[in-house]
């Protein structure tokens, strides 16, 4: 038994405002008992959804050297994961960095684009190399739109049949990835919600959420920082996805009650301690 908390390097960016990319990646997986080594891809005065002019500057250059100093330290990491992406040559860096820690969970939550467009950060150049990343990864936490762009789709704005989540599952895990999800599913039927698969097992997960009508940067970092938490502190990837869902969902509930302005992101701050107490799911089931 090791003598320290799970520990996960993430390589994301840093947004001083606007509660995404690290400034919730690290409160939520500590809150779980992770220990988070930061590696930011690039700094942010904010995030880049309708705050003004962002101050930016990018770290490529730094990405490398970091992980050459973890490796002269002989640091060890139970996963890797990353989100923003700031230029193509970083998907690269993430390869090298997975490399270096074959043992390690290797998490990619593709951040390209939402509501059926890549971000304009999102160049043509950035998603091929993040086809190439996710070839490297274990996990890897798509919304609808980043699964069309990885499939070099045409985006569909039209519900999910099962049999449609199904197919889009199994094709992304094709492409190298043992778990997918898909995160922020609207059903023919209806219903919202989170969908997974184990190739492994060859198993279809589904984990329905009240719909909020609302929309708040940061929910996909979190989801995919909570489910990096609970497959590292020893959660069943559907268990993983549960934990993931419901307190993405309280989180937008709580905030939803306040009436806050959406680009401000959700109030982390007054429902962190959920994550505290593992609670025992059971409203995952299978697609």
């Amino acid at each position: 038994m090791q003598n320290r908390p799970p520990r996960v390097a993430a390589i994301h960016g840093l947004a001083g405002f606007g509660r995404s990319s690290l400034a919730v990646v690290i409160p939520t997986l500590s809150s779980m008992g992770v220990q988070v080594c930061p590696v930011p891809t690039a700094v942010l005065s904010t995030h880049t959804g309708g705050l003004g002019d962002v101050e930016y500057r990018d770290l490529t250059d730094y990405i490398r050297p970091c992980v050459e100093h973890y490796k002269r330290l002989n640091l060890e990491f139970e996963a890797i994961y990353s989100g923003f992406l700031s230029n193509p040559s970083q998907a690269d860096d993430m390869k090298a960095f997975i490399a270096e820690y074959p043992h390690a969970l290797a998490v990619v939550d593709p951040v390209m684009g939402d509501h059926g467009k890549p971000y304009r950060t999102c160049t043509p150049a950035l998603r091929e190399k993040m086809r190439a990343l996710v070839q490297s990864a274990d996990i890897i936490t798509p919304n609808p739109t980043e699964a069309y762009l990885l499939l070099g789709e045409t985006y569909q704005h039209e519900p999910f049949t099962r049999q449609k989540l199904k197919s889009m599952l199994a094709r992304l895990s094709e492409l190298g990835p043992r778990y997918v999800v898909i995160t922020g599913v609207e059903m023919t039927s209806g219903e919202c919600a989170n969908v997974g698969y184990d190739k492994g097992q060859n198993a279809y997960w589904y984990v329905g959420y009240d719909y909020v009508p609302i929309a708040y940067p940061g929910t996909g970092d979190i989801y995919a920082s909570v489910l990096t938490g609970s497959m590292v502190t020893g959660d069943s990837f559907p268990i993983a996805m549960d934990r993931a869902t419901r307190f993405v969902e309280l989180a937008i509930k709580i905030t939803f009650s306040y009436g806050t302005d959406t680009r401000y992101g959700v109030m982390l701050e007054k429902c962190l301690e959920w994550l505290t107490h593992r609670e025992i799911l059971k409203n995952y089931q299978l697609l």
